[in-house]
């Protein structure tokens, strides 16, 4: 950590240089003496990456920045503050801190905070920036997170881990196993040190296999920014074995969609089915990873459009968690759609149907965009169908 890059000079170069390619200087002579263009080009690419994802630390002066994968492999600001309001009580140890950016959101909720993370460099990065940003509740852990939990004698409320999902051997993995570490193994520790744990994990990972391989599982919370699943947060509680309650949220820049229910409910509800009606509705992509299915639609009193297309209707506009579209049309697709769809321009959606999206496109010269919704589904009978609809806010 060159913390000769916190210089009023460097700092003002590194500001007005963020839209600059940064190759342009990457090559040439030093343009300071004690700074690598090397390191300069890091906290530039790093702090352009921060603008939009980590908003706080990129506004605030004298950050310093680690390597841009660290900050693609951190969590979103939006997910950090939807994940402080979880735990509850005095205390929590984040196993695996990285760059700190959930470990400082939980501070603002916990008493104490205890940060390990076992990257010597990234941990003083991150102790640097607690104090810039003016945290005094977390306290600074440099080594391995599971050997600081086998050697302490204290409980704490809560244990956060983020396992990381990346391995020398299988590269990028999803699975809880193959994660370091292995929170399949350590729930004995654990539960000896805390009654609560918060696992974060890939939005890939399998919600049904997941549950056969954890413990006392309590809560699944289902995070999507601006409707892209970003992470699944398993919330484990020592000794419960009651229903799983699944927490859907889409968070979105001016406000968030939140859907709850119980896992059983959906294995135990049924759908109702119906041809496309007045108005066509389309859930948020964390309820789309729930499986929810069934339970949404009767939620909401829709009738599904067909088993697996998992679009609903109804006569009435209802508020619903997703999108919303009033049908203009519904017409068959055969040879009759050929002339309503040549050089059109449209979004388009497949659901349940036999075609792909760049197919569709190519076939019948669409051209992205505009304000007209163009749904290519299957529906109760079996028959491919094109919905023309018009976006409802």
């Amino acid at each position: 950590m060159n913390k000769d890059t916190l210089n009023t000079d460097v700092q003002s170069f590194i500001n007005n240089n963020l839209g600059t390619d940064i190759v342009s200087f990457l090559f040439k002579k030093p343009i300071f003496d004690t700074i690598s263009n090397k390191e300069l080009a890091e906290q530039i690419e790093s702090k352009k990456k921060c603008e939009k994802k980590l908003p706080t630390w990129f506004k605030t002066p004298q950050i310093y920045y680690p390597p841009k994968l660290n900050i693609e492999q951190t969590s979103s600001e939006a997910t950090a503050q939807y994940k402080s309001t979880i735990p509850f009580g005095k205390s929590l140890l984040d196993l695996s801190g990285g760059f700190g950016v959930d470990s400082y959101f939980f501070s603002r909720k916990m008493d104490t905070v205890f940060y390990c993370e076992i990257d010597s460099y990234l941990a003083k990065i991150a102790a640097h920036n607690f104090k810039i940003l003016g945290v005094q509740n977390i306290e600074t852990i440099t080594g391995d997170g599971i050997k600081f939990l086998n050697d302490s004698k204290q409980r704490f409320d809560w244990i956060f881990v983020d396992p990381s999902r990346r391995s020398a051997k299988k590269g990028k993995v999803f699975h809880l196993s193959d994660c370091i570490p292995n929170v399949i193994d350590r729930f004995e520790l654990f539960f000896d040190k805390t009654d609560n744990i918060i696992i974060k994990s890939s939005p890939f990972l399998d919600i049904t296999a997941a549950i056969k391989d954890l413990k006392n599982v309590k809560e699944l919370h289902i995070v999507a920014v601006n409707n892209d699943v970003k992470e699944l947060l398993w919330v484990l509680k020592k000794g419960y074995v009651g229903a799983i309650q699944a927490k859907t949220v889409n968070l979105g820049k001016s406000s968030s969609q939140t859907f709850d229910f119980l896992l059983d409910e959906e294995t135990e509800a049924s759908s109702s089915f119906h041809s496309p009606l007045n108005y066509l509705y389309e859930p948020n992509a964390a309820i789309l990873k729930s499986g929810a299915f069934k339970t949404v639609g009767n939620r909401y009193c829709l009738k599904k459009v067909h088993k697996h297309t998992h679009l609903y209707t109804s006569m009435a506009l209802v508020d619903f968690p997703g999108r919303r579209f009033l049908i203009k049309d519904c017409i068959s697709y055969d040879k009759r759609a050929n002339p309503f769809l040549k050089d059109t321009q449209a979004n388009i959606a497949t659901r349940n149907f036999p075609k792909t999206v760049s197919e569709i496109k190519k076939k019948h010269k669409i051209r992205d965009g505009g304000l007209t919704y163009l749904f290519f589904v299957t529906d109760i009978n079996d028959k491919y169908l094109i919905l023309n609809c018009e976006k409802v806010a």
